[in-house]
């Protein structure tokens, strides 16, 4: 980290004041390298993000994908375009590195997503998190937190893989993430496996749950104060947090997909991982905000009686407010696992029009 140069602000503050760490929701290498300098000390990714990222960057990554493409004569478009996430993040990966080893490896890490088009094959997903893994010593790999998934994430925990929960919204989702996360660190320890450079993650998306709640309550005609819907994400995150810390879960939480510049506000003080995107971070860090210890503060409960009248509330809320058979079919869970999968297209879309251009 000697090379980089810190960047003065309320979020490398923050970093210094509490536990808090902040992760890039990006692997772009140039916003990542600017998230380090505000404190940042890990990076996530998702196939939307993935696809952004090489699409922005065509004068770099277009020559890339045709070389990807002319060394692999008989590749899909699917692999081509995953080959270029791997390398996209292998990079990224290095600029984490110190991070890395100066934590033992609980920070420091890049997550890389498995393909969502496996997302019905709990073996499928575990072999391919186990292949992510083996890119780098740093990598975190996602799986969503879906029936199929939490059977993925217990086998490839149980194989080394660091784990990132992803498509989570609800307390109960992350709970039983990190349960599953719990059994196949004992699994692996049981084997005589040493695990304590393994660094786990669960993450809740804040802002999909209340866009999900805001959804909800114009389809259903709900009469609430709105005010309410902006704190849906932040309360099931202070709810799940608590009971991580009742039932000492390895796992740490992460949240994403913010919304505002509260939704970074909020957790601070907590032992958890903050995972804003750059554009919120740069907000943040251009501000004269003074970064205070708000995680122990419970949402007012003002909001939580307002949210209580929108059922899907109530079964993202509650610790058993959803089965297991549940999570894939609730709101924004299949919402979210649609857009990985056109962000799949999307990708594959791109690889064509580089490779084969309409003439």
């Amino acid at each position: 980290m000697s090379e980089i140069q810190f960047t003065e602000g309320p979020l490398l503050e923050a970093t210094k004041k509490f536990p808090t760490v902040l992760w890039n929701d990006s692997s772009d290498l140039d916003e990542l390298t600017q998230s380090i300098s505000f404190g940042g000390v890990g990076a996530t990714c998702n196939p939307q993000i993935a696809y952004t990222t090489l699409s922005k960057h065509p004068e770099i990554w277009n020559d890339r994908i045709r070389k990807i493409a002319d060394d692999n004569p008989t590749w899909s478009e699917s692999e081509i375009g995953w080959q270029a996430v791997k390398d996209m993040s292998v990079e990224a990966a290095k600029l984490l590195e110190p991070a890395f080893k100066a934590t033992n490896g609980r920070n420091g890490r890049l997550s890389v997503q498995t393909d969502p088009r496996l997302h019905r094959s709990a073996k499928a997903l575990a072999d391919q998190a186990e292949e992510f893994h083996n890119l780098a010593d740093n990598i975190v790999v996602k799986i969503p937190a879906t029936k199929t998934g939490i059977e993925a994430i217990e086998d490839a925990t149980e194989r080394g893989v660091s784990i990132n929960v992803t498509v989570s919204f609800s307390v109960p989702q992350a709970v039983e993430a990190a349960a599953a996360i719990e059994r196949g660190l004992e699994k692996r320890k049981a084997a005589g496996h040493d695990v304590s450079q393994m660094g786990p993650v669960v993450t809740i998306m804040v802002g999909r749950l209340d866009d999900w709640m805001k959804h909800v309550v114009a389809r259903d005609n709900i009469f609430l104060d709105y005010s309410a819907l902006e704190w849906a994400g932040v309360a099931a995150v202070k709810k799940a947090y608590g009971i991580f810390q009742e039932r000492g879960y390895t796992a740490r939480m992460l949240v994403a997909a913010f919304r505002n510049p509260y939704q970074w506000a909020e957790f601070q003080g907590g032992d958890l991982v903050v995972s804003p995107p750059f554009k919120w971070q740069q907000i943040v860090n251009n501000s004269d905000y003074v970064a205070e210890e708000r995680m122990s503060k419970p949402v007012d409960e003002h909001y939580i009686e307002q949210l209580r009248r929108i059922p899907d509330f109530n079964r993202a809320y509650d610790v058993d407010g959803m089965t297991v058979d549940e999570f894939s079919s609730f709101g924004p869970a299949a919402k979210t696992l649609r857009q990985f999968l056109d962000a799949d297209n999307a990708l594959d879309n791109l690889v064509r029009d580089i490779i084969l251009p309409a003439p």
